[in-house]
């Protein structure tokens, strides 16, 4: 096997170990409310987010296509770059995930692509128009747009309740079988936006590998064909995020499920009714959103409807200066990868 080709299956190895990292990292948003409102036992919730994150993996590819090709010309996109990329990211999620911190996988990724880029070929040949459109504006308006749909959802839910006037185990059976529904479509979404960051980072790295001469090397089923994303890289990209949310999250579902404001059932159904549906839409529009983000904003939007004394305001700020640090911390860590690669490559 040539060093190329030995490279680049390295490089994709550790995409497929992002995407697990991205898996019991991220996923324990999609159930943080169902475990801390006690609707599902945590490993039963985990076993369940896992087979939907595969389901939401498959479902399509437009986030893929945006990461192959929308941030940089794949012939300023070594193997080399990809894997200070996959390194920066992957370092970034690990101390995040430590700490109990819930950041974003999808800009610590794109954040380090734009760190290895800008260091290996120059600032000019990242597309920050792209990194502007695609992913700082929707980190600004995803959370808000979440935070008012939950807000609105809730509220909308209380109405509803004080009209009907139904008995209060009714309610709270019902805000129970909700919340599984909701948790469930919460889980889909997350694996239908996130899974395609790994996708599009492993279809770019194929792609960069063609563009610089190495194509004769892959067999054709590997190839990708024009800005289509590889049948095998869907599976094995939809496994990877599966198995990982299988191997757990506790220390963020304490944070998200516990520390920002203590949900209800019905709180629960009204915030992961809005994340999903916020997710769902950027997907639909190939925009890498973060599920963590989104569902935060969601949790601190139905806690808002009781009272904005009900958020615990301190940890919610703790969180977005997170969120604020991930993209520079994750390129700043990459472009450090990517001076050491240049050594050696």
């Amino acid at each position: 096997m040539g060093e190329g080709l030995l490279l680049l299956v390295l490089v994709l190895g550790l995409a497929l170990v992002f995407d697990f990292i991205n898996g019991f990292h991220d996923a324990a948003n999609a159930i943080a409310t169902v475990v801390s409102t006690g609707v599902l036992p945590i490993r039963t919730a985990v076993l369940l987010a896992g087979v939907l994150n595969f389901a939401g993996a498959i479902a399509g590819t437009a986030v893929a296509k945006t990461i192959a090709s929308g941030f940089a010309d794949p012939g300023d996109v070594t193997q080399a770059v990809v894997l200070a990329a996959l390194i920066g990211a992957s370092t970034w999620n690990l101390i995040t995930w430590w700490y109990g911190i819930p950041s974003s996988s999808s800009h610590a990724l794109i954040g380090a692509l734009a760190g290895a880029v800008a260091v290996h070929a120059g600032l000019g040949r990242f597309n920050w128009k792209t990194l502007v459109e695609k992913v700082l504006v929707p980190l600004v308006v995803s959370p808000l747009f979440g935070f008012v749909l939950a807000f609105v959802v809730m509220l909308t839910m209380l109405w509803i309740i004080r009209a009907l006037k139904p008995k209060p185990q009714h309610v709270q059976r019902g805000s129970r079988v909700m919340q599984l529904l909701s948790a469930s479509a919460m889980a889909f979404a997350h694996g239908s936006n996130d899974a395609q960051k790994s996708m599009g980072i492993m279809t770019l790295a194929l792609t960069s590998f063609i563009t610089l001469g190495g194509g004769a090397a892959l067999p054709a089923w590997m190839a990708p064909h024009g800005k289509d994303v590889p049948t095998w890289v869907v599976l094995a990209c939809a496994a990877a995020i599966g198995l990982g949310t299988m191997a757990g999250g506790e220390r963020i579902i304490k944070t998200m499920g516990t520390k920002i404001i203590k949900i209800t059932p019905l709180q629960g159904f009204a915030a992961e009714t809005s994340g999903a549906s916020t997710i769902l839409l950027g997907s639909q529009l190939g925009i890498p959103l973060s599920t963590t983000h989104c569902i935060n904003a969601c949790i601190m939007g139905v806690g808002a409807v009781k009272r904005l004394s009900a958020v615990r305001w301190g940890v919610a700020g703790s969180i977005v200066m997170a969120w604020v640090l991930t993209i520079p911390a994750a390129a700043a860590i990459a472009g450090i990868s990517m001076v050491l690669l240049d050594v050696v490559f």
